[in-house]
């Protein structure tokens, strides 16, 4: 006669269950510093995990055919939470195999796709499959203990792993990553899975090896290292947060007024997300940061000018148009950032607090806050990316760009930050042309010198300036500095709306991930043709 009661199969197989998703569902934050949180990130490890699992349904059955399933049941349990305990220290050293640091964006093209499908396959494979075992084990134990039909036996487990599976996706996501971490919540599910089958072979009477191994098991997690990834060279850490987003860290480098703090996100490759320096003002070549600053002077702004900044980040679209207004316009501004570690970080290190005229919306996505406000703007600024490069799919369609427009004064201004190789690469130019279908009328490209990026400008109810003509002049000499090399041949071009339905980009149809690795695969041929 198995040892276990129904209810207490039933308790076990919900754990179990809730186990499976937490590593299911943080597997995809354990890997987006190296690999992203892409929809092809998402798919290989779903499918990883899908595929382990079956393999373990296949093995439990195979091994709940002989011998006592109250045992297995627990060594099974015990194998989990050790294979799970691991998975946040063998992170690190695995995605390098497959994705080696110091690598720029365009050497990582293919690698982010097979690179996620082999990592998660090294790491999530082992406990995925044996946790898949749990089920089969727990039906033999609950038909032994039971008896009548195993369709019953079998139904009443489904039923409480899936119920515990529902209690883990909610929880891991809402509770456990945000409020302890990553490791914490891998290292967490590990020691539930453990206890349950210390407790599981307890009730078989095998309890001494069982407590040999979770201790032994325990001792090695807590003793393994983090993982923390190195600063470079010449660099001060000043902070690192592990948000429910995303890994962030400060760095600082520089003395005086050469003093910089950037905002790393992720493994970050070769780019970062915010940059500071001591005075506000236009940051110099190479930062598409400073071209938010041309609208104001194309519009001779005179009085204020009504700023909302999509993407946030740590406000350096803030600092920069408080440097470079015309004289005497004073800025209003409202910025909306998802991620509020994004936000606290900016706080503290990149001058961010509040003030008169700056408004800060932490924690909300930037097109549902939008649609609940009524306010018009002189100029939005939408610079809104996960994981340095990926556009969110529902922020770069045609009907967003509509809300957008719908949103500015008379005469107001879009400015796009737009990330690609060249005016040419096939993200800039897909969000172009749906910008321009949004607006009904041509857009401005310009590339940003230095830099790999574009900026795209779009206007409600007003002419764009062309390059060269009167209307392009600035009289701030710093700012028309920044804008006289847009000027030259190549720099600059027009971008008219579509003349197919199928090259707009909408909520239905935004396929933003496909071109984002075309434009990646484009930017690396690019490279090495040149070279």
């Amino acid at each position: 006669m198995e040892a276990l009661g129904a209810l207490e199969v039933s308790l076990v197989v919900a754990l179990a269950g809730a186990g499976t998703m937490t590593v299911e569902l943080a597997a995809v934050r354990l890997l987006a510093p190296w690999f992203g949180a892409s929809s092809v990130v998402w798919t290989n490890v779903i499918g990883v995990i899908l595929l382990s699992l079956a393999v373990g349904y296949l093995a439990g059955a195979r091994l709940s055919c002989r011998g006592s399933s109250t045992r297995r049941l627990g060594l099974v349990l015990l194998a989990a939470g050790l294979a799970t305990a691991w998975l946040p220290f063998l992170a690190r050293p695995v995605a390098e195999v497959f994705l080696p640091s110091g690598m720029a964006l365009d050497e990582a093209a293919a690698l982010l796709v097979w690179g996620s499908l082999a990592a998660a396959l090294v790491l999530f494979l082992p406990a995925a499959a044996v946790l898949g075992c749990v089920g089969p084990l727990a039906v033999e134990v609950l038909q032994r203990r039971r008896g009548g039909h195993a369709g019953d036996a079998g139904g009443r487990i489904l039923c409480a792993s899936t119920l515990g599976s529902l209690a883990g996706t909610f929880a891991t996501t809402h509770v456990f990553v945000p409020q302890v971490g990553l490791r914490w919540t891998f290292l967490g599910a590990a020691l539930v899975l453990a206890a349950l089958g210390l407790w599981v072979l307890a009730r078989a009477g095998r309890v001494r090896a069982a407590q040999a191994a979770l201790g032994a098991a325990v001792l090695a997690a807590l003793l393994a290292p983090q993982g923390v990834r190195p600063s470079r060279e010449g660099e001060r850490l000043l902070a690192a947060v592990e948000s429910p987003y995303q890994t962030l860290r400060v760095v600082e480098w520089g003395t005086g007024a050469e003093l910089r703090r950037r905002l790393e996100v992720n493994e970050g490759f070769d780019s970062f997300q915010s940059l500071w320096q001591p005075e506000p003002g236009l940051l110099g070549a190479g930062h598409y940061y400073d071209l938010f600053a041309l609208p104001a002077h194309w519009s001779r702004a005179r009085s204020s000018w009504r700023v909302l900044i999509l993407g946030l980040g740590a406000g350096t679209a803030v600092r920069v148009l408080e440097g470079t207004l015309p004289a005497g316009v004073a800025l209003d501004s409202t910025g909306i950032e998802i991620d509020p570690e994004v936000v606290a970080l900016g706080e503290a290190h990149f001058d961010l607090a509040a003030a008169d005229g700056r408004r800060v919306v932490a924690g909300a996505d930037a097109r549902a806050v939008l649609r609940a406000s009524p306010e018009r703007f002189d100029q939005i600024v939408l610079d809104t990316y996960a994981n340095n490069m990926e556009v969110p799919a529902h922020l770069a369609t045609v009907e967003f760009f509509r809300e957008l427009r719908a949103h500015l004064a008379p005469g107001g201004w879009l400015s796009v930050n737009a990330a690609g190789f060249g005016q040419g690469d096939p993200v800039v130019r897909a969000i172009a042309g749906t910008l321009a279908a949004a607006f009904e009328q041509r857009v401005l490209l310009v590339r940003v010198p230095f830099a790999r990026n574009c900026a795209l400008y779009a206007r409600e109810g007003g002419a764009l300036p062309e390059p060269g003509t009167p209307e392009w002049s600035i009289a701030d000499p710093r700012v028309a500095a920044l804008s006289a090399p847009l000027e030259l041949p190549g720099a600059w071009t027009w971008v008219e709306p579509p003349a197919r339905r199928a090259d707009v980009l909408t909520d239905d149809r935004s396929p933003i991930e496909r071109l984002q690795l075309a434009s990646i695969a484009a930017g690396r041929a690019r490279w090495v043709a040149e070279r």
